[in-house]
């Protein structure tokens, strides 16, 4: 009888290994090395060209959801799932990622229509308020009480 190897069986069966660990550590050790090479570079380009910054972030979004797919395949195990177990966590997930954008989108919405439709609203929000002096508004009523006694 042949001596079992159970490390190696257990590899094999479910496919990860210390090399595999080590080559997903350095993919998204380079990954996230390149998000924040973008970053810097970002930040010292000109405010005023909207469209490359624009474009940079959608790169670091999609980089980071390369990170985010690396980790839950391989070090939360799901690459090697059935796909059943992996359609039961996705699904709750894409849809938790709808409402949070519905959620916000209709924020957005709700807050500009009412600044459109509420004439009170947006004439309050561009008029300025008037300072008044510490004290100021006690002492002209203490001055009409006064007057209102004699």
């Amino acid at each position: 009888m042949e001596p079992v190897n159970i490390h190696a069986q257990h590899a094999e069966n479910h496919g990860g290994g210390t090399k595999e660990i080590w080559r997903i550590t350095w993919i998204l050790t380079v990954l996230t090395i390149v998000e924040l090479a973008i970053g810097f570079w970002m930040i010292k380009i000109p405010l005023d060209q909207e469209g490359l910054r624009l474009g940079l972030k959608g790169v670091i979004v999609i980089l980071m959801m390369a990170k985010a797919f690396y980790i839950v395949a391989y070090f939360m195990h799901l690459k090697h799932e059935i796909r059943n177990m992996i359609m039961t966590i996705v699904v709750p997930l894409a849809l938790f990622i709808w409402f949070i954008i519905a959620f916000l989108y209709d924020g957005n919405s709700y807050k500009n229509l009412r600044n459109t439709y509420d004439p009170h609203h947006k004439e309050a929000s561009t008029v300025k308020g008037e300072k008044k002096e510490h004290g100021a508004a006690d002492h002209k009523e203490g001055e009409h009480k006064a007057e209102e006694k004699h």
